[in-house]
């Protein structure tokens, strides 16, 4: 095979890939949108439910609310996790690492219903106990690989850096968080997936997001609900995940 045809087969690849994630889009866009022009079709496999289609609320608001609970939790488990993953690869935090490591896992075992549980009679129903539970639930990966990508930059690079005149700080921007990003987005990938499927639970506490048809539908017995909000939520968490893939490409090849 020439080396024209072996560099056109990941170009083709790509290509296909890029043609899936405009897709599925499109068809998440298509179905936030117009769920309701779907009544019918849940209508005639569920004839038995006397309201086969959410409509409390549109499934545009309950979208745009979940992406909200996601993004404000995210930001917060990325800016504390990056920050405690180079404190303790630092000489000065380094000691502090088993400790932190092991507060991430704690944070990321506890069960979210119980940390909702207890944030509730502390910041009451609603956003700040789901996004409370979240930023705790998303820590542990954020910060593992942090750590991860960091400790596998090469000691001769950065001996290099420090033989040519650059300082800590121009060491850590130039040097050691480019060549650790594409692990540590990673981890923040992990923590966003993850944080968009546990963010149905916060419906459990009056916080509005896709969980709340899904949490009515099971407490109504009415699985078309359950169906339409499951589907939006792993059209998202899919969505999502593919958009990472390529940014940890980019991130890969450099480009």
């Amino acid at each position: 095979m020439s080396g024209a045809a072996r560099s056109a087969r990941p170009l083709r690849a790509a290509s296909a890939g890029n043609g899936v994630l405009l897709i599925l889009i499109a068809l998440l866009i298509a179905l936030t949108l117009g769920m309701a022009q779907l009544e019918p079709l849940f209508r005639a496999l569920f004839p038995d439910l006397g309201n086969p289609l959410y409509a409390r609320d549109s499934f545009l608001n309950l979208m745009l609310a979940h992406i909200g609970l996601v993004l404000v939790s995210s930001l917060i488990s990325v800016t504390i996790g990056i920050a405690a993953g180079l404190f303790v690869t630092r000489p000065v935090g380094r000691e502090f690492e088993p400790m932190v490591s092991s507060l991430a896992a704690i944070g990321q075992t506890f069960p979210p219903a119980a940390v909702l549980a207890i944030a509730v009679p502390l910041a009451g129903f609603g956003f700040t106990p789901t996004i409370i539970a979240l930023s705790l639930y998303g820590l542990l990966p954020v910060i593992q690989n942090t750590i991860a990508g960091l400790g596998t930059v090469p000691q001769t690079t950065l001996e290099a850096a420090r033989g040519n005149g650059m300082s800590r700080w121009q060491i850590l921007r130039r040097v050691e968080l480019p060549l650790a990003m594409r692990v540590i987005i990673a981890g923040i990938r992990v923590s966003v997936i993850i944080n968009i499927g546990t963010a149905t639970i916060g419906s459990t506490v009056g916080a509005k997001s896709l969980g709340t048809p899904l949490i009515a539908g099971l407490v109504g017995n009415n699985l078309a609900y359950v169906i339409q909000g499951a589907l939006l939520v792993g059209l998202l968490a899919i969505v999502t995940d593919l958009l990472f893939e390529r940014l940890e490409r980019r991130y890969a090849f450099g480009v």
